[in-house]
């Protein structure tokens, strides 16, 4: 199993060894926005290079959760059931949650 805390301090530490940013909390958020476009532009240029992009993603997320002292692995583990207990229903054509169980 991967313990995404200590992928976080690896990434983290990276970040500290290069100089890269750790305090600008908004610029790391479009940072992280901007690696999600990169997601897109490889998907429909078809530039094979996908899954690095999403590896890019999960790097800026794990390195904001150290810096936001966030525990992404228990956040990720609660949403995960919280999605699963939900009710959807198709209503007018549109796939429309109705109750959280």
């Amino acid at each position: 199993m991967i313990d995404l805390k200590e992928l976080s301090e690896i990434v983290y530490m990276n970040k500290l060894e290069k100089h890269f940013n750790v305090t600008d909390i908004p610029m790391e958020i479009c940072y992280l926005h901007g690696e999600v476009s990169e997601i897109w532009d490889a998907y429909i240029r078809k530039k094979g290079s996908v899954g690095e992009e999403m590896a890019d993603v999960m790097i800026y997320l794990l390195g904001l959760s150290k810096i936001l002292n966030v525990d992404l692995e228990k956040e990720l583990m609660q949403k995960i059931e919280k999605n699963r207990r939900r009710v959807y229903q198709m209503q007018d054509g549109v796939n429309r949650r109705i109750s959280e169980e």
